[in-house]
Formats: structure tokens, C-alpha cells, sequence
């Protein structure tokens, strides 16, 4: 492990108040452009007379079609924009804060377009609950684009029983991520019944501007940065596999390098989509963290044997080409902006808390991990070697759970998770703090960060999960 030389830690968090005010101002522009949108094409409802519309049954149930689709195909949109990588929101919001809005404005989207569907198809039936389904199948065999728009419907109601909780528990993450990318499909082929048959989109020079725009910024952002971006930098660094280290405990850090790393935008704490060559799934990604800080060199990830393919990372060899995409995640300095800082983790979630913890800028003692594992601890030595020459202040915790609802191991004796906390860190709420492990566990050290005083501005999370 190389100790890199780092600014002093005031320096670094002046410097990284810009880059927050810059990422807070982008979060507002998003949020504005968003519900921009969406006030606008109300508007263009009201203008439309579907305000007047709601007097009566049968124009009321189009009404409520037409505005229930407008309002749908709007967050369609945006979900393919928070699904298009696109480095300025990743930067901005963050893996987690992404994946949270995704979910949101995703179900939103697509009970929206349930109610477009049964209000608009009932209208058209003049009100008539019977006449219906003939209805339906009249507007699917007979109008322009309506084909193509069930098979658009059929593509997001798989990417939307595939994202329900229990069904994500079954499903091995490649599965899953492969099924989602239908969603792009299912807005390819909706695009063609919005032009067709919706007045709405294209009644007017103002709305083809608008719809068009719309579509061709999230058609392009996909292209530019899920298509164009990845293979660039894969063919820019050529990054080949250099080493294979076992860790423990079935888990395994893979050494990459490549041509010109030191040009590659990564910070401490971030991770990749990894994809390996020569060995089954090769085609499917896994997202693995850093485990040590780019020194613009070389990269590190460390693998724990959890299925989802990470069992073959530990059979490749040297020379293997490695494919990625990235970097994504905001668990990375970029979200610091105080000088004193807490890491929390479990088990392999220490990873890129082991990256940042060589990454950041922090005085003897500013910094300080807590770190339970209830097996072999992972990178004992290089924690060790960080605490001797930067000062890092590292507190493990060893033991299985001592309860359900804790996140402590079993050695702990204090009567609560939150006594603990602010009896080892009394100023945690004066602390970035970042923290990493499986979700249930994160979800209680949240739980008592926020009831020690800990804004939310504070808190910087990375899931170990999906």
C-alpha cells in the first residue's frame, strides 16, 4: 500500500464547499426542470379544455385518461434520464439518492399509466363498463401505434414486478439488471402511439418542441453515457487483470491496471460495474467498490463469494481483460464538507470505506472507522498502517449482532445502540459520516445517527446491495 500526500484537510473541505454549492445548485436545477415540466403540460390540459371536460362521465373519464397519460409519459422521461449515468446527476445526487427517486418517480410513472389506460379506454367506451374490453381491443388492432404501445406496456410491467421487493430477493442481480434494461425498450416503442394517436404531444408547435426535446435529450444522454462514454474509456485504458490476492473468508482483491489511469475521473469510495472476460456471465456486470485509493496506476476491488458470478472472480488470471463502467457513487470525498469525519461498515462493505480512509485529507485523529465484522476482519494491516502513519483512529467490532434491531457485535454492554455511538463519538453530530454495509444494518446506524443530531446533509451511504 503507497501512501499518497494530501493537502491539508481545511484546504480540501474550502475546496470541496464549491463543488457542494455546485452539486446543490444542479439538484435544484433537476428538481425544478422537473416539476417544470410537469406544471407545463398541466397547463396545456387546462388550456385544452380538460378542466371543463370533467363535467361529464364519459369526457371526464378521457380527461382524466389524457392527463393521467400526459403526467405518466413525463416521469417515463425521467426515469430514462435517472437511468442514462448521465456524470452530472451521479455526481450531484448519488448512487442511493438516485436509486430512492428512481423507485418513486418509477411506480408513480406506472400506476399513472394504469389509470391512462382503464380512464382512456373507458371513455372511449362512452362510459359503459361492459363495452370496454371491446373498447380495448378495438384501439389495440385498429389504431395507429397501439400494437407497439402494448408491447411497450408489457416491457415495463416486467421491469416493475422485477423491481418489487420480494421478487428483487429472488432474482440474482445480473437477472434483475438485465430485465430492467427493458424499460429503455419500453419507451422506444410507446414513443410511436404518443405521435400517432395524442393530440396533446403534437396539437401544437409549442408541444412537438417540447416532446421532442425531451425525447431526443433522454434518447441521446442513454447513447452518450450508458453506450458511448463506457466504451471509449474501455478502449482509452484497457484495463487488464494483474493480480489476484485472497483475502479470507472467500473473499478475493483483484488488482487492475491499464494505459493512462491517471486521467480516468475516480475518487476514493467509488465503484464500477465490472465486467470480466473469459468466464461464464462475462456479458453481465456486478458493481464492486474500490478498496484501495487510485493512485492513477492501478485499481483494487475486493470480491466476497455472495453469488451473483462473484464466485468466478476468484478463478480469473492474470491478463484478463476487465471491462467498466463508471465511476458512480457520491460514498467519495466530493460529499465531505466538514473537517472531522466517522466511517461506519460491516463485513465487505469496509471496502470503499478502506479506499477512503487512504483517500481522504484528515489530521491525526480527525478521522475514525468503526468496523464490524463477525468473521476475519478484512485489510487488518493496511488499517494498521493507516492508523501508524496518517493517524486513522480504528475501533472494531467484532461478534455476530447482539440483537435483531442492532447493529452492534455481542461484546458491546451498553443498554443501547445510540448510547454506544455518542459515548465513543460525543461529537458525531459535528462529523460527515459515511457509512456502508448491508441495507437492514445500514438502516439502523442511520436510525441512531439521525437521533444523535446528525443532519442529513451529514450522512453519505452506500448500500451493500441492490
Amino acid at each position: 500500500m503507497t501512501l499518497t500526500q494530501l493537502p491539508p484537510p481545511a484546504d480540501v473541505v474550502r475546496r470541496l464547499g464549491v463543488r457542494a454549492r455546485r452539486d446543490a445548485g444542479t439538484r435544484l436545477a433537476a428538481g425544478s426542470a422537473l416539476w417544470l415540466s410537469l406544471l407545463l403540460v398541466t397547463w396545456w390540459w387546462v388550456t385544452g379544455g380538460g378542466i371543463t371536460q370533467l363535467g361529464g362521465w364519459a369526457t371526464g373519464l378521457e380527461s382524466v385518461g389524457r392527463i393521467t397519460g400526459l403526467v405518466s409519459a413525463v416521469l417515463l422521461l425521467a426515469q430514462v434520464l435517472l437511468m442514462a449515468r448521465v456524470p452530472v446527476l451521479e455526481r450531484a445526487f448519488g448512487q442511493d439518492e438516485l436509486a430512492r427517486i428512481h423507485r418513486l418517480v418509477g411506480f408513480t410513472s406506472f400506476n399513472l399509466m394504469l389509470a391512462h389506460i382503464v380512464t382512456i379506454t373507458w371513455g372511449y367506451a362512452g362510459g359503459s363498463l361492459t363495452a370496454t374490453p371491446r373498447t380495448l381491443w378495438d384501439l389495440v388492432v385498429n389504431y395507429p401505434g397501439m400494437l407497439l404501445a402494448t408491447a411497450a406496456t408489457v416491457c415495463l410491467v416486467m421491469v416493475v414486478v422485477t423491481s418489487i421487493r420480494a421478487a428483487r430477493r429472488k432474482l440474482r442481480y445480473e437477472s434483475w439488471h438485465l430485465m430492467h434494461l427493458y424499460a429503455y425498450l419500453g419507451v422506444g416503442l410507446a414513443i410511436p402511439h404518443q405521435l400517432w394517436t395524442g393530440a396533446d404531444f403534437t396539437s401544437s408547435t409549442g408541444r412537438q418542441v417540447f416532446w421532442w426535446s425531451a425525447w431526443i435529450a433522454a434518447a441521446g444522454s442513454v447513447l452518450v453515457w450508458r453506450v458511448g462514454l463506457p466504451l471509449w474509456r474501455n478502449l482509452r485504458h484497457d484495463l487488464r487483470v494483474a493480480a489476484v490476492v485472497p483475502e479470507g473468508d472467500g473473499t478475493v482483491s483483484v488488482h487492475v491496471t491499464g494505459r493512462h489511469l491517471d486521467r480516468l475521473p475516480v475518487e476514493a469510495g467509488q465503484f464500477f460495474t465490472w465486467r470480466f472476460g473469459g468466464r461464464p456471465g462475462r456479458s453481465r456486470g456486478n458493481p464492486y467498490s474500490l478498496s484501495a485509493a487510485p493512485d492513477g496506476r492501478s485499481l483494487r476491488i475486493t470480491v466476497q463469494d455472495v453469488g451473483d458470478g462473484s464466485a468466478a472472480t476468484a478463478g480469473l488470471t492474470v491478463g484478463t481483460r476487465a471491462w467498466i463502467e463508471g465511476p458512480y457513487g457520491r460514498l467519495s470525498p466530493r460529499a465531505r464538507s466538514r473537517t472531522q469525519v466517522l466511517m461506519i461498515g460491516a463485513g465487505v462493505g469496509i471496502t470503499p470505506l478502506r479506499a477512503l480512509a487512504e483517500g481522504l485529507a484528515y489530521a491525526p485523529g480527525e478521522a475514525l472507522l468503526l468496523y464490524r465484522s463477525s468473521g476475519t476482519p478484512l485489510f487488518v494491516d493496511e488499517l494498521t498502517t493507516l492508523a501508524q502513519q496518517r493517524g486513522l483512529v480504528v475501533w472494531g467490532l467484532p461478534g455476530r449482532r447482539r440483537a435483531a434491531d442492532s447493529w452492534l457485535g455481542d461484546g458491546v454492554d451498553t443498554a443501547t445502540d445510540l448510547a454506544a455511538l455518542t459515548a465513543w463519538v460525543p461529537d458525531v453530530a459535528d462529523r460527515d459520516v459515511y457509512v456502508c454495509g448491508p441495507g437492514p444494518w445500514a438502516d439502523l446506524v442511520l436510525r441512531d445517527l439521525r437521533a444523535a443530531g446528525v443532519p442529513e446533509s451529514h450522512l453519505h451511504l452506500e448500500t451493500f446491495g441492490w
